[in-house]
């Protein structure tokens, strides 16, 4: 039975624009009035034809497929949604180590890695990550999400007492982690090494732990992270450091190894993080860190110790995907990413807001909130699926779409998504005046 009334439903009905997917997210109303709200907003744009989200694929992530929108339309897309960076998902030798591991091993690993669920495919992909990011003394540590991997390093490594300051553009793993820790949580702003090192002139003590939590490449903003800055605050006063490359793992620097060897700092940041979902073309994540850390955080990160160990299958071809990464083929990926973005930028550049630098994660800023929706529905019909962003997720009035650019788009692929873009941005008044 719905909780919603009349005057309630009128209220959604009538302001539709004010209403979008992360307002639900608020705590705006009591639980049932808000889950029956959600459920009426959804329908209604149903009935509107301006439901984007949940859009169905039927095949692997590649540059253009075809969608089917809840309504039942079908849609041939420009895909810049996804952040399948290297084009690893589909690639043919990831594919074979993957159907090969789980013509091995099963389907699934059937326990959690620290009673019977680590097999020789986990070891395969734990030490071809050594390998590959070349610190000897480091080891990994294999989650069955990215989102779990801050979740679960942040909650073990630092306790009440502790203290997590964190980039205010922080993923809100690195945020449900520091609350999860139960430590005292500090913000800095984005990127500001000087207020950092004001709150770190205020807390650290010599005896209280200390964790800067950072990312490599800012996914709604398309930024770098100063890597480098805050690994050296962080010698100064003592403290340790977590940058999260989910975004730039395998992507950026010479040899793929993130903005953290961009800034020649890989060999002094204490725990890297990497998501599998984007350029390695699986799913899950890891930790990389020295041994005494690992052999901690397998144990005492209670999301991996209570949860079931990486598939066996998407386990073998994240393993075959970081060997390609290694490669020179892998080398040429990275040249040919940033050379795409780079590209797409040029054709966007002075014609509407474009944020961040020249990473392959594409920011439009369009500000007003209420044209979410139908600026959504308008670019998918017009071919061209990207991802919007909106508050809480970004501060008001400055909503945004992403696009993630990948090695495997064309340049005929993004002069005609750039089209599309401009063409929106004539339709819903944000051209750069």
């Amino acid at each position: 039975m719905s909780t919603v009334d009349e005057t309630s439903s009128k209220h959604l009905r009538d302001n539709l624009d004010k209403y979008t997917y992360d307002m639900f997210m608020m705590n705006m109303s009591s639980e049932l009035e808000e889950m029956d709200l959600f459920s009426e907003w959804v329908g209604i744009l149903n009935e509107k034809n301006l439901y984007t989200f949940e859009a169905v694929r039927s095949s692997a992530q590649k540059t253009e497929i075809d969608l089917v929108r809840q309504n039942g339309d079908n849609v041939h897309i420009i895909n810049l949604s996804s952040y399948n960076y290297l084009g690893f998902s589909y690639h043919p030798d990831v594919i074979k180590a993957a159907q090969d591991a789980v013509g091995r091993y099963g389907l699934g690993a059937s326990s959690s890695p620290v009673i019977s669920g680590t097999y020789l495919v986990h070891k395969q992909l734990e030490e071809g990550l050594v390998k590959f990011f070349g610190l000897p003394d480091r080891g990994v540590s294999l989650f069955t999400a990215g989102y779990s991997v801050n979740l679960g390093a942040i909650s073990a490594f630092i306790k009440p007492g502790n203290h997590v300051v964190m980039d205010e553009a922080s993923h809100m793993s690195i945020v449900e982690g520091a609350k999860l820790s139960g430590g005292d949580m500090t913000y800095f702003k984005h990127n500001d090494m000087a207020h950092l090192e004001e709150i770190l002139k205020k807390i650290c003590d010599g005896f209280t732990r200390v964790l800067i939590c950072i990312e490599g490449v800012y996914s709604g903003d398309g930024d770098y992270g100063n890597v480098k800055g805050v690994v050296e605050l962080a010698k100064k006063y003592n403290a340790y450091t977590l940058v999260d490359e989910a975004h730039s793992a395998l992507v950026a620097g010479e040899n793929g190894r993130g903005v953290s060897e961009m800034q020649g700092v890989l060999d002094q940041v204490d725990m890297y993080v990497m998501t599998f979902s984007k350029a390695f073309g699986g799913v899950g994540g890891g930790v990389y860190a020295k041994k005494e850390i690992i052999q901690y955080l397998n144990w005492y990160a209670r999301c991996r110790m209570f949860s079931c160990a990486l598939d066996p299958a998407v386990t073998g071809g994240m393993a075959k995907a970081v060997e390609l990464a290694g490669t020179a083929m892998g080398k040429e990926r990275r040249i040919r990413i940033k050379s795409n973005a780079n590209y797409f930028r040029s054709l966007l550049e002075g014609k509407v807001n474009v944020g961040g630098n020249d990473s392959w994660v594409v920011i439009v800023n369009f500000g007003d909130e209420s044209k979410t929706l139908h600026l959504n529905d308008f670019l998918q019909r017009a071919g061209l699926d990207t991802s919007i962003i909106q508050f809480p997720a970004v501060p008001k009035g400055e909503a945004r779409i992403r696009m993630f650019v990948t090695s495997e788009h064309t340049e005929e692929q993004l002069k005609k998504a750039a089209d599309i873009i401009l063409a929106a941005a004539d339709k819903f008044d944000f051209l750069k005046k």
